[in-house]
């Protein structure tokens, strides 16, 4: 069967690709008109800020940094609509969140929701659904489960907590359940956000209110879950990383070698500097080992900053490869499909459209692996149908 027609966000832009037809690049035309508006208005009032002597005033005297005339706007997150060919996405601009719907028929947009001063982040709509789950982002750090209207209306907060709830999705079937991701916050004395938990599952109803846990390691975390027809779960499943957490010994040590570390980073950059410009380094400490000349290391390390492979056949990922997309049948340990995995999404059909950050791969049913879309910054891939 040929891949699915898949819609995907890089660089803050929405890309199409429809069939065998040509990736083509959307900008939201909200946030056009928003940059238009911000650049007429700024350029109605430069008047004021003309000259040196008004700059030097207003920036040096006052402290008060000049304005930057381009106002920035970006797609946030990315998600099928909840009928075929729509598209749902968060577009951040003034420091307010607005929420589109893209029809991919025709390339049009409609803004459903301007001017809230909330952060709402992760939608998920359904076939069949009345309702478009989102997760909302606190000023605290924490962040809760939301639903609203397909409308973008009446939205309501169904999760509380010292905890990040996010990327919620519907479970198959047209009932109340959704699965999201729930990861503790630590804090310190003061109040602040200083560590994370590990990230687990959790299957919420609505209507019911019970709460069950999917999936939980302690030094694991499991991301962006999505359940099947026949119950089984999918999550990015990467190593848990404790923030925060360096011991009194460690934060010693470092002061100790802070000067040892400034003399090798003062050494290491005389040395560039002598083999690019002289072809000698400072040192022939080692010239004569095995191995990768300093001319080719460089060679290779643009060619990775480039995203590509030395050899030119398949992009890095953008993330390490223990970022795992793995399937947990009920009662099963999870099996892992793919590696250096940033984000998927599920068919119907039981295959898989993922994301390496770099490029877009398909896994079809039948376990085979297809490269679609490379050489792109891919932060969401959402299945268009």
């Amino acid at each position: 069967m040929s891949p699915p027609s898949l819609a995907y966000l890089a660089g803050g832009r929405l890309h199409l690709k429809l069939g065998e037809a040509p990736v083509r690049a959307f900008d939201s035309a909200f946030g056009q008109q928003v940059h238009d508006r911000h650049l007429q208005i700024h350029q109605k009032h430069s008047w004021k800020e003309e000259g040196r002597g008004a700059r030097f005033m207003g920036n040096l005297l006052w402290g008060m940094p000049e304005r930057d005339p381009v106002l920035r706007f970006a797609i946030t997150s990315l998600a099928r609509g909840a009928r075929p060919g729509e598209l749902l996405y968060t577009l951040d601009t003034e420091g307010r969140t607005a929420v589109c719907l893209f029809r991919a028929e025709d390339a049009s947009e409609r803004r459903l929701l301007h001017g809230s001063a909330q952060r709402i982040r992760d939608l998920r709509a359904a076939p069949g659904r009345e309702h478009i789950a989102c997760s909302v982002l606190h000023a605290d750090g924490t962040a809760s489960i939301a639903v609203m209207g397909l409308d973008a209306t009446d939205l309501r907060e169904v999760t509380e907590g010292d905890a990040q709830d996010r990327f919620p999705a519907w479970a198959p079937g047209g009932g109340t359940r959704l699965v999201y991701q729930s990861a503790s916050l630590g804090r310190d004395k003061a109040g602040q956000a200083s560590a994370l938990g590990a990230a687990e599952v959790h299957l919420l109803d609505l209507e019911s209110g019970t709460l069950e846990t999917l999936a939980t390691e302690p030094d694991r975390d499991f991301l962006c879950p999505q359940l099947d027809a026949d119950g089984n779960l999918y999550c990015v499943r990467r190593p848990h990383r404790i923030a925060g957490g360096r011991s009194f010994a460690r934060v010693l040590l470092d002061i100790v070698l802070i000067p040892a570390r400034l003399l090798f980073a003062v050494f290491q950059y005389l040395n560039f500097f002598s083999t690019r410009y002289t072809g000698k380094p400072l040192t022939t400490a080692g010239a004569r080992r095995k191995g990768a000349d300093i001319r080719q290391m460089m060679v290779w390390s643009n060619l990775m900053e480039a995203g590509q492979a030395p050899d030119g056949d398949e992009p890095p990922p953008a993330v390490p490869r223990s970022w795992q997309l793995v399937r947990i049948r009920p009662g099963q340990p999870a099996e892992t499909l793919a590696e250096g995995v940033l984000a998927f999404d599920l068919a119907g059909d039981g295959s898989v459209l993922y994301s390496t950050g770099r490029a877009i791969h398909y896994l079809g049913a039948d376990g085979r692996h297809q490269r679609l879309v490379g050489g792109e910054r891919v932060e969401a891939v959402v299945v268009l149908t």
